[in-house]
């Protein structure tokens, strides 16, 4: 049996790694587009703060560990898929053939059409290669402008800030995380930033980018025209799907799959960031380009491409981010449901913040803010969709008994209910 993985981010490997040890004579194929060893981009931002040198960012740290696995590894980028005689066809022009095929190849920066974005020292922040390049520019005391403030964005923007940058960062949104944060919560995490040092421009968007000697003029739509020396786009990610589009693997915002990983097309399965899977507490499929949805569905993945029967139990709609500091949360439906209740309580002094969304009796999404001591509190009731009861009313009038709610609407529901970790 021949497998071929197209990816060799965290879904890529762990995909190997199982099915290697389910399937010891099988011949593994590991595909990836970079000249590094297996990587997590989400280690980069501590490369750029120095905790972690290069190395620190490989997935695995023992020498030959692919040797030893007898996981062939190959550099190459899919440019499209024959599925009737499965091969799949790489940039170089040659072919693989596979018996056995998953899916994993991520996603991309989204390159804003913004004038000058080719210019020397423009750069997204997603691969070694990018890195290498922003440490060298990213000195102390460095103008550093950053397009984007989301999830991704915020990490970076923790790294540049330890850096000693004077960082400014631009987002389109009226609020900074705006995919996951609600205005109340966005606008404190503006407050908490510019409190930091940061200068901060929401509903605000880069124009231009034109070069000034070794430097940057960017200008903003309707607004200022600001110096950098170094500019980072960070304006939000996209499945690197568009190999497949003359193939017949049904793609939605990613490649569709069903509960065991499967694509549209059979022997054909996708993990990782590329992937759509279903996700319980929304009833809808989803991309949700979060590590350990990452890990475990490329498990699901590679059990089935050995004929061991899995089924993957629902995609977490979890980020946790800690912004210069300031921890904030966010859960299946953050923004609320349609014909839901809401209450909020918000303690701008002290930093606190929290948001809970009800439909019936149940907490389908929440926020929150300085919070930290109710975040697995918080994943239990959403993904567990506990029946609250009468803890429902109680919630609205004290929105801090969480707790309280969890132990005593959980323990009676059984399989349903996520044991809340501390």
């Amino acid at each position: 049996m021949q497998h071929v993985i197209l990816g060799a981010g965290p879904a890529g490997v762990i995909a190997a790694e199982t099915i290697r040890k389910h399937a010891p004579a099988d011949r593994i194929v590991l595909v990836g587009d970079e000249p590094e060893a297996p990587y997590s981009r989400m280690a980069i931002p501590y490369l750029l703060i120095g905790h972690i040198g290069e190395e620190g960012t490989h997935l695995r740290h023992t020498a030959g560990h692919f040797e030893a696995l007898r996981i062939e590894r190959r550099q190459g980028r899919a440019k499209g898929i024959d599925s009737g005689r499965k091969q799949v066809h790489l940039d170089d022009g040659s072919s693989l053939a596979y018996d056995r095929l998953l899916i994993a190849t991520g996603s991309s920066p989204v390159r804003p059409p913004i004038a000058g974005m080719d210019l020397p020292h423009v750069h997204s922040c997603w691969t070694l290669a990018d890195a290498r390049a922003i440490a060298q520019r990213a000195a102390k005391g460095a103008r550093v402008l950053q397009m984007g403030a989301g999830f991704i964005g915020c990490i970076i923007m923790e790294a540049l800030a330890a850096r000693g940058v004077e960082l400014t960062v631009v987002e389109m949104g009226d609020r900074m995380v705006p995919r996951m944060m609600g205005p109340t919560a966005g606008g404190m995490i503006k407050a908490w930033c510019e409190a930091k040092g940061v200068r901060v421009f929401t509903g605000a968007r880069v124009e231009a980018i034109e070069a000034n000697g070794s430097a940057m003029k960017v200008k903003l739509a309707g607004g200022p025209t600001l110096d950098a020396d170094l500019v980072i786009s960070a304006t939000g990610v996209k499945p690197n799907i568009g190999f497949l589009k003359d193939s017949p693997i049904k793609c939605l915002v990613g490649v569709l799959t069903d509960e065991h990983l499967q694509t549209t097309v059979e022997n054909v399965y996708a993990a990782g960031d590329c992937a759509e899977a279903f996700d319980i507490v929304s009833g809808k499929t989803i991309v949700s380009a979060i590590q350990p949805n990452a890990a475990d569905q490329a498990r699901v993945a590679a059990l089935n491409m050995v004929g061991r029967r899995a089924v993957l139990k629902g995609v977490t709609q979890i980020n946790v981010l800690d912004t210069l500091g300031l921890i904030s949360t966010s859960f299946g439906h953050w923004q609320g449901v349609p014909g839901g209740e809401q209450v909020e309580l918000t303690d701008r002094a002290a930093g606190r913040h929290l948001s809970l969304q009800f439909k019936d009796d149940v907490l389908v999404g929440c926020n929150s803010i300085g919070w930290t001591e109710h975040v697995g509190v918080m994943r239990g009731l959403v993904e567990g969709q506990v029946k609250l009861g009468e803890w429902k009313q109680r919630l609205q009038r004290d929105p801090t008994l969480l707790m309280e709610a969890y132990l005593a609407s959980a323990q009676g529901q059984g399989a349903r209910a996520l044991v809340a970790p501390k």
